[in-house]
């Protein structure tokens, strides 16, 4: 039987997600059903020896028999708190370690070399997948302890109520098994309604997300009204479907209070007619009694896990869906998800294209030697964009090889082909954390005087940080939205420099910097980057003034190739693309 681990290469299925979530902490939370089946069946004997007391000492006033049977009682009590103190801590454990693991194990999926998983989603939904829902699965590990222990306690309750009297205990064991098949039906469309509330929700939170980092653009063009409109309505939309599960949750639970206060009372009658007749003693009455309000709590809590448990089915299918993602490209021709690294510094070429077809690429060639500094300049920004997500393997090409060191990328794993080829996207996203967590966070490497320090100053982020109130350490929100334009483009590019890949490929890196700062960069870019390979995507002539080549695509192909110089004097469509 092959392992489902939940990285596109086999079909997870929500209940696999339940089951491994559950057997992954089995120990735990097979303590914690023993220890609150302790806790539960010691509530149930508590109203059966107030009856013994009353029968026993009370009215036969024997003060000796009253002493023992008060002891007893302290005793079940000490037993009970024991049990619920360590079983919850258990049954806790096991749902806070399980919440972790889940959103471990959605979190590589999402970072898998592969990718895929992300297709589709808004960040926003991705996260309402990794928080929310992770956190509504692994609850199982506390429910089903807290479930046990109520059935264990309508167990103990049917049998004292059985040798208290007959027809009581029949009474229960007849009349609890109708009653969980109506708790059942009625939460059907709990589960159904919960996953709908779950992916609005998740697309607000995806849409406020994508405005709040797009708001100084949106602000710009005066498109705020409109963006407040598109958020109000998407969250209109998640409003009436929160809504809409509130009240099936609210209707089920009521239902429930209502099913359980009729069954106890009739319960409550039956055993005051036993009384009357004498059937039963008083003390067995007060018993009884007891019994019937103690089950409130035993089948109230079997109601609520009913209602958890539908809404746990609905996020491990949400939770499935992602670890199921086909991914976007393959691990290679030998099927390894790691592998050797390849060689960029082969003579042949550090960086080959031969015949890529994707999107508006059609059968594109493309050499770049080692340590040459190419400029690629595309009329259509589809083709950059499509080269540099070919070149990133965020997706695969339709036809056509990407040759690194002088091997095919489709043989190698992705993960060897990403320590050796970064890909600075156009809209690369910043962290949270500090400005310098981020220009870190491929090396880790903070020293004064460091690669680190050379490559921000190379990206003019030496510049940038200096306006800002604690320097390199001023805090950056989530996607950089609380930096300007420039600061963040100069801060990624900064990051993309710092993890020194021998094949760097930047897309635009420039395009929110004034133009002095520019030059800046393209000069000291180029003294950064000597010995390194490095391909520019861009029209900016202060990076095309700087480049060893540049080649021109047009149509997919390869329509020119010299240097920057050349091809300002000789084409005409050239000169208008860089300086228009």
């Amino acid at each position: 039987m092959t392992e489902r681990r939940g990285t596109g290469d086999a079909r997870v299925t929500a209940r696999e997600v339940v089951r491994s979530t559950i057997r992954s902490f089995r120990g735990r939370v097979a303590a914690a059903t023993v220890l609150l089946c302790g806790h539960q069946v010691g509530e149930a004997l508590v109203p059966v020896l107030v009856g013994v007391v009353i029968d026993r000492a009370v009215a036969t006033g024997d003060v000796g028999s009253l002493v023992i049977w008060l002891l007893v009682l302290a005793a079940d009590f000490a037993m009970l708190s024991y049990s619920y103190r360590f079983g919850a801590r258990q049954a806790l454990h096991a749902d806070l370690r399980a919440d972790a693991g889940l959103r471990t194990r959605v979190a590589a999926r999402l970072l898998d070399h592969r990718g895929g998983a992300e297709t589709g989603r808004l960040p926003g939904s991705i996260t309402s997948i990794a928080v929310a829902d992770a956190k509504r699965v692994a609850m199982m590990n506390f429910w089903i302890p807290t479930a046990a222990a109520a059935a264990a306690a309508l167990v103990v309750a049917a049998v004292a109520l059985l040798r208290i009297s007959l027809p009581l205990g029949l009474l229960i064991l007849l009349g609890t098994p109708p009653l969980l098949w109506l708790i059942g039906r009625v939460g059907r469309p709990l589960e159904r309604r919960s996953g709908a509330e779950q992916e609005r929700a998740a697309r607000a939170a995806g849409t406020a997300a994508d405005l709040v980092s797009g708001i100084r653009v949106l602000k710009g063009l005066g498109a705020g009204p409109a963006a407040a409109e598109q958020y109000a309505a998407s969250s209109r939309t998640a409003l009436g479907a929160t809504l809409r599960a509130t009240r099936a949750e609210a209707g089920f639970l009521g239902t429930v209070q209502l099913a359980n206060g009729l069954f106890l009372a009739v319960i409550a009658l039956v055993g005051g007619l036993l009384a009357l007749d004498g059937s039963i003693t008083v003390g067995n009455l007060v018993s009884a009694v007891g019994l019937a309000q103690f089950l409130v709590g035993p089948l109230q809590t079997l109601g609520i896990a009913g209602a958890r448990f539908a809404q746990a089915r609905a996020s491990a299918g949400r939770i499935a869906e992602i670890l199921s993602a086909p991914p976007a490209v393959g691990p290679g021709r030998d099927g390894r998800d790691a592998g050797p690294t390849p060689d960029p510094t082969d003579p042949a070429a550090a960086l080959a294209v031969a015949g890529l077809r994707h999107g508006p690429l059609d059968g594109l060639d493309l050499q770049v030697p080692t340590g040459q500094l190419l400029g690629v300049v595309a009329p259509d920004p589809s083709a950059a964009t499509a080269l540099a997500r070919c070149l990133a393997r965020d997706v695969a090409p339709d036809e056509g090889r990407i040759l690194l060191g002088g091997t095919g990328v489709d043989d190698l794993a992705p993960a060897a082909t990403r320590s050796t080829l970064l890909v600075a996207a156009h809209d690369a996203h910043l962290f949270t954390g500090t400005v310098l967590d981020n220009v870190t966070a491929a090396t880790g490497d903070r020293a004064p005087g460091s690669a680190t320090v050379a490559a921000m100053a190379a990206a003019r982020a030496d510049q940038a940080v200096e306006a800002l109130p604690q320097g390199a350490d001023t805090p950056v929100t989530s996607r950089g939205s609380s930096l300007s334009g420039g600061q963040r483009q100069r801060v990624a590019l900064a990051r993309a420099l710092a993890a020194d890949p021998p094949v760097l490929v930047l897309h635009d890196p420039t395009t929110a910097v004034d133009a002095v700062t520019e030059s800046e960069i393209a000069a000291r870019l180029r003294e950064h980057r000597t010995g390194r390979t490095t391909v520019l995507l861009t029209t900016s002539p202060a990076l095309l003034a700087v480049t060893d080549r540049v080649v021109v695509l047009r149509e997919g192909r390869v329509v020119a190739d010299a240097t920057h110089t050349e091809l300002m004097t000789d084409d005409t469509d050239y000169r208008r693309v860089v300086t228009g």
